[in-house]
């Protein structure tokens, strides 16, 4: 998922690129205005993608500190099971020893 947006980011942008400089290209000006113009909308275009980078970065890992919270929580929960459950079958255990005892006694009685 996150690198199907990343090629949609990275096809968005270069689209943008391709027109932009195309535009810049074959407009009316001097050369000069024109390599300003294109160093110009490089840079907006960096700053762009480093912004939208960022903003990726920072979505990726509030994701995956969600995710590892959640996992967290879910295991907390599986041990908490899992101990009372352990405490259940002992008590059963417990029970069942205590009944052959008596059944013990009883035989040699």
């Amino acid at each position: 998922m996150a690198n199907d947006s990343g090629n949609v980011l990275l096809a968005l942008f270069t689209g943008a690129a391709i027109g932009a400089g195309f535009g810049i290209l074959y407009a009316p000006e001097k050369g000069a205005e024109t390599r300003h113009k294109i160093k110009d909308r490089a840079l907006e275009a960096k700053h762009d993608l480093s912004d939208r980078v960022t903003h990726a970065k920072d979505e990726l890992t509030k994701t995956a500190n969600e995710k590892k919270e959640d996992f967290e929580r879910k295991l907390d929960e599986t041990i908490s099971h899992m101990s009372y459950k352990a405490d259940d079958i002992i008590a059963t255990l417990e029970r069942k020893l205590e009944e052959l005892k008596k059944q013990n006694a009883q035989l040699h009685k």
